[in-house]
């Protein structure tokens, strides 16, 4: 039998009254259908645990949510666009899926992991980063072409505090700061 932990009861307690009934049904189905699930806290949210994470509720003023940790995996679609979790904002008990649905799903993500199926990872972003080299700089670079041959090998890293030169460069009495007052920092 599943575990369950007082910091989730204590949780649900003093959620909004409309949550409540939703984290209650949610908890319910989840040990329901995954007898071996153990409740606990993470991010200061109940979250579900059998052979690594599984699913998670959290409240809030005005809704509830639902998460799958696996969840392209477990539900086949993406998470909601305007809440946490997969299944948008609850704000009433019809909101999150039914009962039956919502014990297929936890099913399903129990045996991902007991598997051992890893979640799919967004691909990275290998589109390279523009830099926006400063006029000065590129004066520089007509003149000097080893400064620019220099530059363009530097990591993107490098190159982004070079090009921000002009800021540092600039004679103390033309620095501002952010919201265009004198800076006194800025003549130490």
């Amino acid at each position: 039998m599943g575990k369950r932990d007082p910091r989730v009861d204590a949780h649900i307690r003093t959620s909004a009254p409309f949550a409540q009934p939703i984290l209650v049904r949610i908890r319910d189905t989840v040990h329901a259908s995954c007898p071996g699930v153990e409740e606990t806290m993470k991010w200061t949210f109940p979250h579900f645990v059998y052979k690594g994470m599984l699913c998670g509720m959290a409240s809030f003023n005005r809704h509830a949510a639902l998460g799958f940790w696996k969840g392209a995996l477990v539900t086949s679609g993406p998470r909601s666009a305007d809440a946490m979790g997969h299944f948008g904002r609850l704000t009433q008990l019809s909101d999150p899926p039914s009962k039956t649905v919502l014990a297929a799903y936890v099913r399903k993500a129990a045996a991902l992991n007991e598997e051992g199926v890893k979640s799919p990872r967004a691909a990275k972003k290998t589109a390279p980063r523009t830099i926006k080299v400063p006029a000065p700089l590129v004066a520089v670079f007509k003149t000097d072409k080893k400064a620019q041959a220099g530059f363009e090998a530097c990591p993107a890293s490098a190159a982004l505090v070079l090009s921000g030169f002009r800021r540092t460069a600039s004679p103390r009495s033309d620095r501002r700061s952010h919201d265009g007052r004198d800076n006194p920092a800025a003549d130490r």
